[in-house]
């Protein structure tokens, strides 16, 4: 069994200094990326988005989303900045303006992996969008979907949310898009492995964090399938309570007491 990980974040435009919409800035939609070296990139609502080819080390992972950035950055215009910020506001007045494909938020439905069921939808009426950086597992052939392959989506959601999850809440502590979006054990299966949708775009901003996140995806994996440590029959539900509470405090205490041997931060702190 040979381990990919990939990734499609989404970020935002800025134009002095203020948040701007990227609908219309470059090629690519949700139903059509456009494909680049490496990846391919698209307009998401008002955010940009890319995605990497699948990557099986962490220097490639690393260096597939610093060739995809690249290729965006020469497609934007020089005066819009790149912001890797987990929440942008916009005026309501400058969100009515938009086109409806602008406005509308997310696409399928992801599910919760305690409650066994889709996620509730986001108001796309509020005044402010989030940015994800969701990471994708792979370990099987394109395969169809039964009812096996959910149960270990839900197993390996439930892995990471105490491996990045958690983690997340320390080094992420804005809670305002996890009122939206990112709640714990959220996922999508896919034929190839698992979307784990928690996180968001946070770890863009260093190499650092990029490493972090695949070590640390490829290391709760292989705890769980090759080592049989299942983290969320361990701890239960300890890690969805501070996600979903956006509890920093009990995050580093569980952090620094019963996740130390299982997560390392050294380097991205």
């Amino acid at each position: 069994m040979t381990l990919k990980i990939g990734t499609d974040p989404e970020f935002f435009l800025k134009k002095d200094n203020k948040f701007v919409s990227a609908f219309g800035i470059v090629p690519g939609t949700k139903a059509e990326p456009f494909p680049v070296d490496s990846g391919a990139v698209q307009v998401d609502g008002m955010a940009l988005e890319f995605n990497i080819e699948p990557a099986e080390d962490s220097d490639k992972f690393v260096t597939n989303i610093h060739t995809v950035l690249k290729i965006l950055r020469d497609m934007v215009p020089e005066e819009f900045d790149f912001a890797y910020e987990a929440v942008a506001k916009f005026p309501a007045s400058y969100l009515k303006k938009q086109p409806m494909m602008a406005r509308m938020l997310g696409c399928d439905p992801d599910f919760d992996a305690y409650l066994d069921m889709p996620n509730e939808p986001p108001d796309h009426q509020k005044p402010m969008r989030t940015a994800a950086g969701h990471v994708h597992v792979g370990w099987r052939d394109e395969e169809p979907i039964n009812l096996q392959h959910l149960e270990e989506c839900r197993l390996i959601a439930k892995q990471l949310d105490y491996i990045l999850g958690v983690p997340s809440v320390v080094l992420d502590p804005n809670g305002e898009r996890r009122k939206m979006y990112g709640k714990a054990g959220a996922y999508r299966p896919k034929p190839y492995g698992v979307e784990y949708r928690v996180l968001s775009n946070f770890w863009l901003k260093t190499d650092a964090l990029m490493a972090w996140v695949f070590e640390s995806t490829k290391h709760g994996f292989e705890l769980l399938v090759e080592q049989g440590i299942n983290l969320s029959e361990m701890y239960g539900e300890t890690a969805k309570q501070i996600i979903d509470g956006n509890d920093q405090e009990q995050a580093e205490y569980f952090l620094e007491n019963d996740l130390k041997q299982f997560v390392n931060l050294e380097g991205v702190t």
